[in-house]
């Protein structure tokens, strides 16, 4: 709600979606709440529906339907905090750089979104929306324990404040944005390089070429374009310096080299070659 009468207030044509994954019997309601704010502003204002089963992964395919149902260039309204939240949940799942780069202003996936208000705290926002007398909406699921990121937010970030004696979303997100450098200086290198010629990859510093097959091998694997597994790296690798002549690969692709280039094999339901 900051962040729409935020784009309003800057002459924005703005319209709000509001997604509703049918998980909740007061979706329509708080959908309501949102029509009523887009209204008031002068906003339009479009209701979504998907569909989200009930079961495991929750958290990942509600978020992967949502930005399914968003349209090209949607802004949506990540906060440092959600910022913070994500670099340390990335690093607890084991991720590298790119990992603890967290989210970035301008983001592909399923669809291009941005992130105008990444470096706003969420304390400004619920500042703001009170102080132009918009009504919000809590998600109750945002205080239920099962899901990791509550925990993170709810209980480590608090001990992290204890230990550090200090507000550690700052820090986290300053430490996102330098990697964020360091990684897109490490990608103008590694772009030069042919994903696809298993000798020049082997020749190359492995930190580039890895990072060039990572960016190639990650498209194919689902709407969010998740990187490859290190263990799936791994027997990539293999397979470029020869010690392998093919590799299994997510998504039910393989990887197979002849006469010394790399190819990926589409899986019975198709993917990328």
């Amino acid at each position: 709600m900051a962040m729409l009468a935020l784009a309003v207030a800057s002459g924005c044509h703005a319209k709000a979606l509001f997604v509703d994954h049918g998980l909740r019997d007061a979706g329509p309601e708080e959908g309501e709440v949102v029509r009523a704010g887009a209204r008031s502003l002068g906003a339009a204002f479009e209701a979504v529906p998907v569909s989200v089963e009930p079961g495991g992964d929750l958290e990942a395919r509600a978020r992967r339907a949502r930005y399914e149902a968003l349209p090209e260039g949607a802004l949506v309204g990540h906060t440092a905090d959600d910022q913070a939240e994500t670099v340390l949940l990335n690093l607890i799942r084991g991720a590298g750089l790119d990992g603890l780069t967290g989210m970035r202003a301008t983001a592909a996936g399923p669809r291009s979104v941005m992130r105008p208000i990444l470096e706003l705290r969420r304390t400004e926002t619920r500042a703001f929306v009170a102080a132009i007398g918009l009504e919000t909406v809590n998600d109750p699921s945002n205080f239920e324990s099962r899901f990791r990121r509550n925990r993170v937010r709810h209980e480590l970030m608090p001990l992290l404040a204890e230990v550090a004696g200090r507000d550690p979303v700052p820090v986290l997100a300053r430490t996102a944005g330098l990697l964020s450098e360091d990684a897109d200086f490490l990608d103008s290198l590694a772009g030069a390089l042919d994903p696809t010629d298993a000798r020049a990859l082997a020749q190359a510093p492995p930190p580039l070429a890895k990072r060039a097959l990572r960016s190639w091998l990650r498209h194919g694997q689902g709407p969010e374009h998740y990187p490859p597994s290190s263990q799936e790296l791994q027997r990539v690798w293999a397979v470029v310096t020869g010690e392998a002549v093919a590799c299994e690969l997510a998504g039910g692709r393989r990887l197979s080299r002849s006469l010394g280039r790399l190819r990926i094999e589409p899986g019975p339901s198709g993917g990328e070659g």
